[in-house]
C-alpha cells in the first residue's frame, strides 16, 4: 500500500505533465505531445509516461461514436485503471456525459480547473464547472495503487 506523500507525489507528478500538453492540437485518436491528441489519449498519455499505467489503446473509434450508440466505452477503459471518488484531488480525472454516454474527460491540476483537449480548441486549462460542461458531470476517478 502506497504511503499518503508517495500518493500526493504521483498525484503532482500527473498534473505537472498534464500541464506540458497544453497547446497541443486537437486530433482525434491523437496521441502525441505537441502534435496532436483527443481527450481520452491525453490520459492514456500521462499515466502511461510516469508509469502509473501500461501503454492502452482503444483505437479505432470513430469520432461520433458516443452519439450513436448507449455502450459505455470510455467508463470501460477508465474502469480498467482508475476507481471512483467522491472528493477529487490534483491528478485526479472528472469524466463528463456528452451525447448518449460519458465520452469527455480532463485531469484534474485544483478542481474545478482541470487540463483537457477540447475539440476546435485542443489541450487547454479550463474550469471544469463551467460553459458546456457544468451540467455534464459524471464524477471523479483515481489512478488504482493511489
Amino acid at each position: 500500500m502506497p504511503k499518503q506523500g508517495d500518493s500526493m507525489q504521483k498525484n503532482q507528478l500527473a498534473v505537472q505533465e498534464a500541464l506540458t500538453w497544453l497547446g497541443t492540437p486537437y486530433h482525434h485518436q491523437g496521441r502525441v505531445k505537441g502534435v496532436g491528441t483527443d481527450c481520452g489519449m491525453i490520459i492514456l498519455e500521462v499515466f502511461h509516461k510516469l508509469g502509473m499505467m501500461p501503454y492502452v489503446d482503444p483505437r479505432p473509434y470513430p469520432p461520433d461514436w458516443h452519439l450513436h450508440q448507449m455502450e459505455q466505452r470510455y467508463l470501460y477503459w477508465v474502469e480498467q485503471f482508475f476507481y471512483k471518488v467522491d472528493e477529487p484531488q490534483p491528478g485526479d480525472i472528472v469524466l463528463y456525459h456528452f451525447g448518449k454516454c460519458i465520452s469527455h474527460a480532463g485531469i484534474i491540476t485544483e478542481w474545478p480547473m482541470m487540463v483537457h483537449a477540447y475539440l476546435k480548441q485542443g489541450v487547454i486549462l479550463s474550469d471544469g464547472t463551467k460553459g458546456s460542461l457544468a451540467q455534464r458531470i459524471v464524477g471523479f476517478y483515481r489512478i488504482k495503487g493511489l
